[in-house]
């Protein structure tokens, strides 16, 4: 097998892992420390890809479109927060995930409405349209390559915010012991709805970075939101370092599995074989290894209380 193609998914797979880390960092907050399933999660992600469209095609400007996404984002995460999400603390995961759920449907059908039904092609910045050669014969994409640093980036300030900060303290000590967190003065209220804003923001820096590379269309959130769950499944719920190893993982053995599993279960059986057997294997091994990790560490590899 051509070691380049080998680097080249492995390198995808590092920033497909990345991106679910943004998604996954805020849900697993407002999961540990809420107690909270928010179905509309993936929503946040689609509104802020599409907020970022907008703007940049507006002004022309890929950062001034990156700006704004996390803004408004940040603020419709926060104004849900207030005005529907805070009712649904007391009530049980039922009622939340029906009102969440309904919760996509009246997203989806916003953003219907403002944006029409067909996708929004969004293209790359002319900057970073091109290729990178990292080594003699391995060129990697520019654009790729940002999308890596920025989720580095975003998360080793994360990691320094959640274990360097007061903020980071009160959080920390909202998501192993709510009880003790308020007795001890902190405004948990509040917190709620500034952890609520801030996971939005991510969510709108991970929507507006792979805007150019997937569809910015209706729905988009639904689908990368079921891999943002397994990620905290197997990190552990309310873990920020589990959220980014599960991440990681996540995206590294989805990405790699779709192309090499094939070329390997070629060498193994006929091309008919391999081709119809390969994509079947790949789209299930992320949730094999949900599996194998719960069988092994129930509670996930780095679970936030204990």
């Amino acid at each position: 097998m051509d070691w380049i193609l080998v680097v080249e998914q492995a390198l995808n797979g590092l920033q497909f892992g990345l991106m679910l880390f943004l998604l996954a960092a805020g849900l697993t907050l407002v999961f540990g420390i809420m107690d909270m399933i928010n179905l509309a999660h993936g929503s946040l992600y689609m509104v802020g890809a599409y907020l970022m469209a907008a703007v940049t095609e507006a002004s022309g400007s890929f950062g001034l479109g990156i700006a704004a996404a996390l803004v408004g984002t940040a603020a419709f995460g926060m104004l849900l927060e207030v005005s529907l999400l805070r009712r649904l603390y007391a009530r049980d995961h039922l009622s939340q995930v029906l009102a969440t759920f309904a919760l996509i449907l009246i997203c989806n059908e916003g953003v219907r409405m403002i944006w029409g039904a067909q996708p929004v092609l969004l293209n790359t910045p002319a900057a970073l349209s091109g290729p990178v050669e990292l080594l003699p014969g391995l060129m990697y994409p520019a654009y790729r390559l940002l999308i890596i640093g920025v989720g580095l980036a975003v998360a080793g300030l994360l990691y320094l915010l959640v274990t360097r900060t007061r903020i980071g303290m009160w959080v920390r000590a909202g998501a192993s012991n709510r009880a003790m967190a308020t007795a001890m003065g902190v405004n948990i209220r509040w917190l709620f709805t500034a952890v609520f804003g801030f996971g939005a923001a991510l969510c709108a820096l991970a929507g507006s970075l792979l805007g150019p590379i997937l569809a910015v269309q209706v729905g988009m959130g639904e689908s990368i939101l079921i891999l943002a769950f397994v990620v905290i499944v197997i990190g552990g719920i309310g873990s920020i370092r589990g959220a980014l190893v599960g991440a990681l993982l996540v995206g590294l053995v989805d990405t790699c599995s779709r192309t090499l599993l094939p070329a390997l279960l070629r060498q193994l059986a006929s091309a008919e074989v391999a081709s119809n057997l390969g994509p079947a294997l790949a789209s299930i091994l992320i949730y094999v290894l949900m599996a194998a990790v719960l069988f092994w560490k129930p509670q996930g590899l780095f679970p936030a209380r204990g």
